[in-house]
């Protein structure tokens, strides 16, 4: 198959991906690549809205002191005040182009309450279905300018001389194909799929992060994982997120006795920041309880929350009980592939944006609604700093070697299958953390690193779904030995053994870098 050639390479297809397509789209050739199908990710799936300080009482040094509390002062300040600060202006040119939210009776925006929040600062469209209305807008923008290309994993990072060249994919009919561009962008999201409760797409699983390791490029915060406290809990599985913006409007978390849980925990109570909520909440778990969302205070529940509705009634929930049966799941990853403000990473012409990026804004907790308008500011940054670099030959492409190695891989053994990888995960490296188990989960994940520590000389010899399996052992590897390696608790990361916040380790992040690839 002939290789083929363009300006900008953008994998992922969230709000991310595909407004850095769109922006860079009206000057260079653009193709966006996703493993699966362009509405599966996690931008499609946000119940949540877009925090903004558009309203005449709230400031963005108030939403910038908010986001700094909730991140536990492990946030990149400059980061945080773009954020902040650019982020009501470039949602309004978004609503100029034609996106919609949802209005008042006098015509004015809605703006919600959530978690961790001083100000209503929430942009809702569709009540529960932000993430969709954004997503169908955006594509409509797009459909004629960028090329979306469905079904196509990457597989393979192609960098010489401390430079990214390119990518090797492998398509739904295992044809594997290569891509030649001068800038390469990562938005693929984040880790959420390595756990068994999550409210994130399946496609979401920290593949390209370990890619983007493997390659070189230097990863980092990976000890921070948000759990969301609130995910549908139906005979044992998680069947959707419940979004925080219920509890926003009035509702609360109550045990199986209907004692209220987060009264006396925090001042904010319900509207804690998420990973005290989530901690709450488990903690009822652990002692064989049960946890319910009380939305008896919630007016118009089902016409407000018309997502959140049907997905009850689909999994036989009883809206007209008010209680909605709910555990913590994996939601946001803080940490992703170190980036400045721009979306530069560590490795020439790799660049990192949303989710799969880390530049520090959200610190050790991402604050509620925040990561839509992180897509919003930052993907406006990245294009602007691409189109602002003076146009770069591209590398001449070196004839690749393809010879196979499959009896390697029966010498290694069987691939543990994802729900094992995922319940280890939960139950070493989730929302109460200790030494005994995260060292026990890297031992554990250890027995596997041949794989990826061969996989670029294995790489033709596997189907796409085994390189899945080996990349996300790899990242679950790096993500145990952050956790062991930051021995105090902060934000998202709780160790039990260290249940203290620690002055030592503030402002300190844990770096993962492998050694450059240099091809000759």
């Amino acid at each position: 198959m002939s290789p083929h050639y363009g300006d900008v390479i953008v994998v992922g297809s969230g709000l991310s991906a595909l407004l850095t397509a769109k922006h860079l789209s009206k000057h260079m050739n653009v193709m966006v690549f996703t493993k699966s199908d362009k509405y599966e990710n996690n931008s499609f799936l946000a119940q949540g809205g877009v925090a903004s300080a558009i309203a005449d009482t709230d400031t963005w040094q108030e939403h910038f002191h908010d986001t700094i509390l909730a991140g536990c002062n492990h946030n990149q300040q400059d980061t945080v005040e773009l954020l902040t600060k650019l982020g009501p202006g470039l949602l309004q040119e978004l609503i100029d182009e034609g996106l919609n939210f949802d209005k008042d009776e006098q015509g004015r925006i809605s703006l919600g309450m959530e978690g961790a929040h001083s100000h209503r600062r929430i942009l809702h469209a569709g009540g529960d279905q932000t993430g969709r209305r954004i997503m169908q807008w955006l594509h409509s923008q797009v459909s004629h300018s960028v090329h979306v290309v469905e079904q196509e994993t990457v597989v393979n990072i192609l960098t010489r001389d401390d430079r990214c060249y390119g990518i090797k994919t492998i398509n739904r009919f295992e044809e594997r194909k290569t891509y030649y561009a001068s800038h390469i962008i990562f938005a693929t999201g984040g880790a959420g799929a390595m756990y068994s409760y999550t409210s994130n797409d399946p496609s979401v699983n920290g593949m390209a992060l370990a890619l983007a390791h493997q390659a070189g490029a230097i990863l980092t915060d990976l000890e921070f994982m948000q759990f969301h406290p609130t995910m549908l809990h139906v005979n044992n599985l998680v069947v959707g997120l419940v979004s925080e913006a219920v509890r926003g409007e009035g509702a609360f978390l109550v045990n199986g006795h209907g004692k209220r849980i987060m009264q006396g925990i925090h001042p904010q109570e319900d509207l804690a920041p998420r990973d005290i909520v989530s901690r709450a909440i488990f903690h009822e778990l652990e002692q064989g309880g049960k946890v319910f969302l009380n939305i008896e205070n919630v007016m118009n529940f089902e016409e407000r929350f018309p997502t959140i509705s049907t997905m009850c009634r689909k999994h036989g929930i009883s809206i007209e009980k008010k209680l909605l049966p709910v555990v913590p799941g994996a939601h946001f990853f803080m940490g992703g592939i170190k980036t400045d403000a721009n979306g530069e990473t560590s490795l020439k012409g790799l660049y990192a944006v949303g989710e799969a990026a880390c530049n520090g804004v959200h610190g050790a907790n991402r604050l509620a609604s925040n990561s839509l308008l992180e897509a919003i500011v930052f993907s406006k940054l990245l294009a602007e700093h691409i189109l602002m670099k003076p146009k770069e030959n591209s590398l001449e492409p070196k004839e690749e070697k393809t010879s196979t190695h499959y009896e390697c891989t029966k010498t290694l053994g069987p691939l543990p299958a994802k729900r094992e990888l995922q319940a280890m995960m939960m139950k070493h490296a989730g929302i109460v953390r200790h030494a005994d188990g995260l060292q026990e989960l890297k031992r554990w994940v250890e027995t596997y690193e041949p794989y990826w520590q061969e996989l670029e000389r294995l790489e033709m010899s596997l189907s796409s779904e085994e390189i899945e399996r080996i990349l996300m052992l790899q990242i679950g590897h790096l993500i145990a030995s952050s956790a062991l390696k930051r021995e105090e608790s902060r934000g998202a990361h709780f160790r039990s053994d260290f249940p203290e916040l620690k002055k030592g380790w503030l402002q300190k992040r844990i770096d993962h870098q492998e050694k450059i690839k240099l091809l000759v």
